[in-house]
């Protein structure tokens, strides 16, 4: 981290700050003196910030939709910087053809208004590691995949890889217009977030017994990846794309565990433990970039 980056001196913005990053990202950003906008979607989430913050000043909650350009202008008012990650909006909770339009009209609107504030140094962008591993010669690429590689969205429509889909063209929608209007964007891959409510249901695991054989089924801890947000924006020399896991499925063990964990009596669309005769899977996924930009991040 640059020596010279003052911390107390800088007022973010999160969006959407009442999912579990979102919210566990304002916590940390308090903790180490950031003024923070949280920006919610939804009416009376503002109690989920009670108490969050001993210093009210230091906290002010926005009712932000990304479909309303100027309630998102409202609430980057003032910042220098921009944490985003997408919620599906209540009324169209699951992931299906027609989410990527979705997705990808809220990363235009974001960073269309990134744009439009002159305050703004840097954006981070919360995308997926399911832009990075669905493309037809993912099991014959050398080196490992890792942040050079896009997800190919024909792949993901062919077999419905709807969320692959929708955060493949969301991540470019928004690196293009980072570049034509001049903002600073830094985007995150993340592994499947393991969260306490996390079930089969998550749209993240349609081909998971897949991305397994494939070596490429990567998890991550909430803690690493707010961490990882952190060093990413208070870092001056982070750029591009960053893959984010710290664990990879890639025993039976592992791969019965979750299975498990997700659906104890109808875990069949994870691998199981007779699969493929082997105990263990080469990993076929690298996140050495970000590991390089950690080593002297100090959480």
């Amino acid at each position: 981290m640059a020596p010279s980056f003052d911390i107390t001196s800088h007022t973010v913005c999160v969006m959407d700050a009442s999912g579990q990053l979102g919210f566990s990202l304002v916590q940390r950003l308090l903790q180490r003196g950031y003024t923070v906008h949280a920006s919610i979607q939804k009416y009376g989430e503002e109690d989920l910030f009670n108490g969050v913050s001993a210093d009210s000043d230091k906290l002010k909650i926005f009712r932000s939709d990304p479909f309303d350009y100027h309630s998102i202008i409202d609430a980057l008012k003032g910042c220098s910087g921009l944490f985003y990650s997408f919620e599906p909006p209540l009324d169209q909770p699951n992931y299906d053809e027609y989410m990527a339009d979705v997705e990808v009209r809220a990363a235009h609107n974001v960073l269309e208004a990134c744009a439009q504030t002159e305050t703004i140094d840097k954006v981070v962008f919360t995308s997926s590691a399911t832009a990075v591993v669905w493309r037809e010669d993912r099991k014959t690429i050398e080196p490992d995949l890792d942040e050079i590689h896009w997800s190919d969205v024909n792949f993901c429509r062919k077999f419905k890889l709807w969320h692959g889909m929708s955060k493949t063209l969301s991540e470019k929608t928004a690196f293009a217009l980072a570049m034509d209007r001049g903002v600073n964007m830094v985007s995150i891959n993340a592994g499947l977030l393991m969260t306490h409510d996390l079930s089969i249901k998550h749209p993240y695991l349609r081909g998971a017994a897949e991305m397994y054989e494939d070596g490429v089924f990567v998890t991550v801890d909430l803690g690493f990846l707010v961490d990882t947000h952190i060093c990413v924006y208070e870092d001056v020399s982070s750029y591009g794309r960053y893959l984010c896991f710290n664990h990879i499925i890639n025993t039976q063990d592992d791969a019965v565990q979750l299975a498990h964990k997700l659906a104890p009596t109808a875990s069949s669309s994870l691998p199981q433990s007779g699969d493929h005769g082997k105990s263990f899977i080469e990993q076929k996924i690298s996140n050495k970039k970000l590991n390089k930009l950690m080593v002297d991040f100090e959480a």
